[in-house]
């Protein structure tokens, strides 16, 4: 689950959806397994080309890719989604940012000093605010702001239509302290992520009322207090600026404005070639196209004047481009030749800057109903995956360490990560069939017929959710098809349909040599499944499955172990789909068949994920600097309503349990930072146990980013600095990025 509100903390929405991209944010051993004492660090720094403020030249605007003008610029409604967060963290207060590790800092343009004065009778909270800090129209950073956000995200008036309450609704009374610039905050009960609040902070305007909190803040900011101001928001042109805050009290900001444009993802490198974008998070695709160009091959139709017809179409063919062999077909083909090469000569002016994102992707099983609600069904297909093999196929292709993730609730290089998957066991296919035999699934059992359209002997053999009315099909785009069948079509195949452009060697950890770095599937579930591609997936397109024998069919009670693997089609998610595949494969090892349906972007979360509407599906979930209040939702038990419905909150696998509840609650209410750590380890390793979610690999950071643009590009786990942002002074050169 890419990125809100402190840093990288996700907002309600994006830990709502994925990253599809929809996904925000890994690692186990190789990472450190950080038992108390160790230093852990990310896999990964960030690449922004740092360089100090006296090198960065005054003035310019910054043409940054996003992807959609945001419904909302409230972080705490339910359709914010990460440009509300970008907006938030350049125009708005926060008391505390996360840093290069992924924890929270003060802000010291806002805060002298925040910390705990008192634990008995209450814990009591005292922020000491800079004396500069003032709003855009003159007045103090104060109380009354702590106040009206309380009383706003307390959940007491439902009036307010806020997306989550975490916090917030532990506080018992806030008051000014000694002067104007302290601000007391006092908990009803123990709260150890208070950090995690008034950040952002919004002004008592616009969440002094209900009326001003639901549609005065959805497309205007009148006051803001932060380095740059908001300029306007032109939904027809697709773009919103941000302005330098003359008010601003800290370091100016070096650019003269920011103007954040809605550009698809498969249109990115495009844009950065015609300068409609100067920053552009890519799809690994997108971004070996920049490799390409910065290596001096244009494509290998570099000139296309003698370039075989054949050639060229097959080249369209890959590109999505539509020929024919009229003569103004070939005409048409040839000017997008011609069209390609001019951008790829453009791209030798950026670069592809890449980290890991503070997100993982995971393979959720659907545990309401169907063989997944059987625990050793999950732990079956837990134990048949190769997670390194896994993490390789995605990873090592773009450069970046191919560690897999060993925890649900941290990264590599947070506090509170640890691995904890030994909780659940490494790849060990013969446990996994021993799982299976305990739980009824025998190979050779009688199976009765069934229709050969993918149907999944989980949610779809009993009750359905709302949501998908897609037909299955042959196959193809948004079609279906039985991993492990023998008549798959040609479309279908993983093993000998590569081309020259799609080759990987399956005995080797790199995959494709050529590739240059380059978000792909989920790009976001908590924004991938908007939220976009498919949440989370990258991987090299043409990627083949591993060869192995596979086991006999398992039947049960007349019936097949078919799963439906559900997967988004749109631009960016080949990568996901060559994770499925890959899946799938390990899983046919152990006789466990699998049904690849694709269905559309926008139907993959709502309809499908949220709905229950799936066996088998991959998505991310960004990571929190506080485990214990973000990712408790994610986790919890389902309980029933009243109506007789489930209310799941945000656990889309369903599969929760009463103690990992309690550890959670346990976690939250602890002001020891050392037992907060233990008992958020101790959670993770029950989750791991359950078998509800395997987390793979941490998503890769690509950026497109023009060469002279600074500070800026792959930022990791840090808040992004606004201000220091802007374009190399003429003559200035930037030092190398130091390495991970």
């Amino acid at each position: 689950m890419s990125h809100d509100g402190v840093g990288s903390r996700p907002s309600a929405v994006m830990r709502g959806a994925f990253f599809l991209t929809a996904g925000a944010l890994v690692v186990p051993f190789l990472a450190g397994c950080s038992s108390d004492g160790e230093v852990n660090k990310p896999l990964v720094g960030q690449d922004v080309a740092p360089v100090g403020r006296a090198l960065v030249a005054d003035g310019g605007t910054l043409k940054w890719a996003v992807d959609a003008v945001p419904e909302t610029l409230n972080t705490f409604q339910a359709d914010a989604d990460t440009g509300t967060t970008r907006i938030a963290q350049a125009v708005l207060p926060s008391m505390f940012r996360l840093d290069a590790d992924g924890r929270p800092v003060p802000n010291p343009a806002y805060l002298e000093s925040a910390k705990v004065i008192e634990t008995e009778p209450r814990q009591v909270v005292q922020y000491k605010l800079n004396q500069q800090a003032v709003w855009s129209d003159g007045r103090e950073i104060g109380a009354a702001d702590f106040l009206a956000q309380w009383r706003a995200l307390s959940g007491k008036n439902s009036a307010f239509w806020t997306a989550r309450n975490a916090g917030y609704d532990r506080i018992e009374k806030i008051e000014r302290g000694a002067n104007d610039l302290q601000v007391r905050v006092t908990f009803s009960r123990p709260y150890a992520d208070w950090k995690s609040l008034f950040s952002p902070l919004y002004p008592k305007d616009v969440m002094g009322s209900p009326e001003a909190f639901n549609d005065g803040a959805r497309r205007k900011l009148k006051v803001t207090a932060g380095p740059f101001a908001l300029g306007k928001v032109d939904t027809a042109a697709k773009d919103v600026v941000l302005t330098r805050n003359p008010r601003w009290w800290g370091q100016p900001a070096k650019l003269s404005q920011i103007e954040l444009h809605a550009v698809p993802r498969d249109q990115r490198a495009a844009a950065l070639a015609d300068g409609s974008v100067d920053l552009a998070d890519l799809d690994p695709s997108e971004a070996q196209r920049i490799g390409l160009a910065a290596q001096g091959a244009a494509s290998p139709l570099q000139g296309s004047g003698k370039t075989s017809v054949k050639k060229l179409r097959s080249w369209a063919l890959a590109h999505g481009i539509d020929s024919d062999e009229s003569e103004d077909g070939q005409k048409k083909l040839r000017k997008a030749v011609a069209k390609y090469l001019d951008e790829q000569q453009a791209l030798r002016d950026f670069d592809v800057r890449k980290s890991l994102e503070p997100a993982y992707t995971q393979l959720a099983l659907n545990g309401s109903e169907g063989p997944l609600s059987d625990e050793r069904v999950r732990r079956a297909v837990a134990r048949a995956l190769n997670r390194k093999e896994l993490a390789r196929l995605v990873l090592t292709p773009l450069g970046l360490p191919a560690v897999p993730v060993g925890s649900h609730l941290a990264l590599a290089g947070q506090a509170d990560y640890a691995d904890s998957s030994g909780a659940l066991g490494e790849e060990d296919t013969k446990e996994a069939s021993a799982l299976l035999g305990d739980a009824g699934w025998v190979a050779g059992g009688p199976v009765k017929e069934h229709k050969k359209t993918g149907k999944a002997a989980g949610p779809e053999s009993g009750k359905k959710d709302k949501g998908d009315k897609q037909q299955p099909s042959d196959g193809g785009k948004d079609g279906q098809y039985i991993v492990g069948e023998d008549n798959k079509t040609d479309d279908n195949k993983t093993d000998d349909n590569k081309t020259d452009d799609n080759k990987t060697d399956d005995n080797k950890d790199g995959g494709n040599k050529n590739g240059s770095p380059g978000d792909g599937g989920d790009r976001h579930l908590a924004q991938e499944g908007r939220h976009g591609g498919a949440p989370g997936a990258y991987a090299p397109r043409g990627t083949a499955a591993p060869a192995a024998a596979p086991a006999g069919p398992l039947a049960k009670d007349g019936k097949p172990l078919l799963l439906r693997f559900v997967l988004p089609s749109g631009p960016g998610s080949e990568t996901l789909s060559a994770v499925a595949e890959r899946i799938s494969a390990m899983l046919d090892r152990v006789g466990i068949r699998t049904t690849i349906t694709k269905v559309s972007d926008e139907s993959y979360f709502k309809d499908h994920i949220a709905s229950g509407d799936y066996d088998l599906a991959l998505y991310s979930w960004p990571s929190s600097a506080f485990p214990a209040t973000d990712a408790r939702p994610i986790y919890a038990k389902p309980v029933p309503s009243a109506d007789g419905s489930v209310n799941v909150e945000q656990n889309y696998t369903r599969v929760g349990t009463d103690q990992v509840d309690q550890l959670f609650d346990e976690a939250a209410a602890t002001l020891d930072e050392g037992e907060a750590r233990s008992l958020i380890r101790k959670a993770d390793s029950r989750i791991w146990a359950a078998a509800g979610s395997i987390p793979l690999y941490q998503r890769p950071q690509l950026v497109g980013v023009k060469r002279n643009l600074v500070n800026a590009g792959a930022f990791g786990f840090q808040t992004p600095v606004y201000e220091d942002m802007g374009f190399l002074k003429q003559g200035a050169k930037v030092a190398a990025s130091p390495k991970a």
